[in-house]
């Protein structure tokens, strides 16, 4: 089994168990349900380097990507350094997050927060406002097009933003809905995990300009990221890049700042 639909396997059976103990009505009266959402896709035009930077202690790929760093003094280092918002994994299992990573740093976070999660019910929709996310991350490669067209009108509905995730062009021909804010184009494939920065070159010009345009993935170098604001990308995210070192708020604050003086 491919380790995306394995991760999609285990979050489904996660989820039966979840919404028995906590079910929607408790969600709903969470105090941070009420509160109004930042906008990610506003925050990513009015950025000058449009980047998103990202908190994740592990992944499929690397066991070990950073133990050594409290979460809260990550996003306040993302915060000071600049970064257009911050994409906070909440998937235990394989990336060792958690929902209590972003009700932890709602508080101090003056940027927009993704939830980045293998979304696949209306639930985590509903989860996600009630942790006090600003935005859902959907990824189209495990959706159907109904899925996604229900699943971001959920969002919309509550406040929240819209990120689609693609890898090609047929998970781009999935989207159809009018209730989405960007298109990610992730340059590392899923099912392999290799990473191809190219593929946002070819996907460019096929996602409709409506859309907010990111890439995601791979991207490490301050000249990666001006090959794509030339091709016409408006924001970036930023994973393990940042994570990887001993200090990712001092690393995200010298890339960001790099990235601004050259542009």
């Amino acid at each position: 089994m491919k380790i995306l639909d394995k991760i999609v396997e285990d979050k489904k059976i996660e989820l039966k168990d979840l919404s028995s103990k906590i079910p929607v009505t408790l969600l709903e009266k969470r105090s941070l349900f009420s509160r109004q959402c930042i906008s990610l896709k506003n925050s990513i035009l009015n950025s000058p380097s449009g980047i998103i930077c990202e908190f994740k202690r592990k992944s499929p790929s690397n066991n070990n990507i950073n133990y050594e760093t409290n979460i809260i003094d990550v996003v306040e280092g993302y915060q000071n350094a600049g970064a257009a918002g911050v994409s906070i994994l909440t998937n235990k299992k394989y990336f060792d997050g958690d929902v209590s990573d972003i009700i932890e740093t709602r508080d101090i976070s003056g940027i927009p927060i993704l939830r980045k999660e293998f979304i696949v019910s209306e639930y985590q929709v509903i989860e996600a406002k009630s942790i006090g996310s600003d935005a859902i991350l959907l990824i189209a490669s495990i959706l159907e097009s109904k899925e996604i067209s229900k699943l971001s009108s959920l969002a919309k509905s509550l406040g929240l933003e819209v990120l689609v995730e693609i890898h090609s062009f047929d998970e781009l021909k999935k989207i159809s809905s009018n209730d989405i804010d960007v298109i990610g184009v992730n340059n590392r494939n899923l099912d392999t995990l290799e990473v191809d920065i190219s593929n946002s070159e070819k996907l460019f010009d096929k996602i409709p300009d409506q859309f907010v345009k990111i890439s995601e993935s791979g991207i490490s170098r301050v000249e990666s990221i001006l090959r794509l604001r030339e091709i016409g990308y408006q924001g970036f995210l930023i994973g393990e890049n940042f994570m990887k070192t001993s200090d990712p708020m001092i690393s995200a604050y010298n890339f960001i700042k790099n990235v601004e003086n050259e542009i």
